[in-house]
């Protein structure tokens, strides 16, 4: 007798399935392949949209029977731009939806360290919710982190571990939610989110342009202009004949995991320098001379404001001289050793293995 494996043990209690995902590296991609298989395997209809290929202006409705999964990776605590405004932009709808994240998923012997989803589900729940939609589960998935701008990337023995545990655990909750089960997993982990909450804020409305500044085309670039065609954004355009980053950036790390030169790094050694001068001098120099040429800036909220908007404007500036001095040998030599992702050690590229 043939073993019913126990993903599809569970009888579909619907006909329908829409999946839609945004993916850098492919970890949201293959947790939306193997949801897809699950529905295959118990005879559901389903269409899978990449939303970074689809019209994000215009968006169809879906059909009203259908159950509706939206799949992200996390950014800063909370879903990438390109998702919130995404569903932001989502007509309203009766349908059932069911949430889903990636997040930095890392490896203890054989214990999975959970990322953190931040505000991720609370955020896109109220807004679904708002929008009509009924939430049926907000599940976490802890699959490899890629963010090496921040972290020394993960070894092959880790991520295929990641992948083939975080697989059985996605197509077991596929298999019970497509039978009409709610998962609210989530929500055991309201404290830490709460806590981490303001780091959500400050990614969304600062941290992302700041981490969008921090990528660079060394000189091993050979300009075949895989990162400006397969930004999922569009975020990168060619100046002065390299690759630049605009603040449009989510930091998906695609084009760092595609780029088979290795030519893209993160600059650390220059973005640490313009902190450090913003900081020490700039700021010092703006409010010796602002209170006495004017009044004294004494309220939090508007300094804060004051402060973000100027590191912005002196970013975008430095950035801009960085990539203009990165065609002399000796300054890309130097921004180059400055990068930990040249090292070893720290900068192995990650791609998601290919979903089975």
């Amino acid at each position: 007798m043939k073993e019913i494996s126990p993903e599809i043990q569970f009888p579909s209690a619907y006909r329908k399935v829409i999946i839609y995902y945004f993916s850098g590296t492919g970890n949201a991609r293959n947790v939306a392949l193997w949801t897809a298989k699950v529905a295959g395997e118990k005879g559901m209809e389903c269409r899978i949209i990449n939303i970074a290929e689809t019209d994000r202006l215009v968006i169809p409705k879906p059909d009203a029977d259908a159950l509706v999964v939206f799949i992200s990776p996390v950014h800063g605590f909370n879903y990438p731009p390109v998702m919130l405004h995404f569903l932001m932009r989502f007509p309203k709808g009766k349908n059932r939806v069911l949430l889903m994240n990636t997040r930095a998923g890392m490896l203890i012997g054989k214990w999975i360290t959970p990322g953190l989803s931040g505000i991720t589900f609370y955020l896109a729940a109220l807004i679904l919710w708002l929008k009509g939609f009924s939430i049926g589960a907000m599940v976490p998935v802890d699959m490899p982190s890629n963010w090496i701008s921040i972290h020394p990337g993960l070894n092959e023995r880790t991520v295929k571990y990641l992948h083939e545990r975080n697989r059985e655990r996605v197509m077991a909750f596929a298999g019970k939610a497509f039978s009409g089960k709610s998962d609210f997993r989530a929500l055991y982990e309201f404290i830490q989110d709460v806590l981490i909450s303001p780091i959500s804020f400050g990614y969304y409305f600062v941290g992302r342009f700041l981490f969008a500044k921090t990528f660079y085309a060394s000189g091993d670039c050979n300009n075949c202009d895989l990162c400006i065609k397969g930004c999922p954004v569009k975020a990168i355009i060619k100046v002065d004949n390299r690759p630049f980053w605009t603040f449009n950036c989510e930091s998906c790390m695609k084009c760092m995991g595609n780029c088979s030169k290795k030519a893209i790094e993160t600059g650390h050694g220059f973005i640490i320098g313009f902190l450090m001068l913003f900081s020490s001098v700039i700021m010092v120099l703006f409010y010796r001379y602002f209170g006495l040429w004017f009044f004294p800036i004494e309220n939090g909220i508007l300094r804060f404001l004051i402060e973000t908007v100027l590191m912005l404007s002196f970013l975008g500036l430095w950035y801009r001289l960085i990539h203009y001095l990165m065609r002399f040998r000796f300054f890309e030599r130097l921004v180059v050793f400055s990068s930990l992702t040249r090292y070893k050690f720290w900068g192995r590229r990650y791609r998601a293995l290919k979903a089975e």
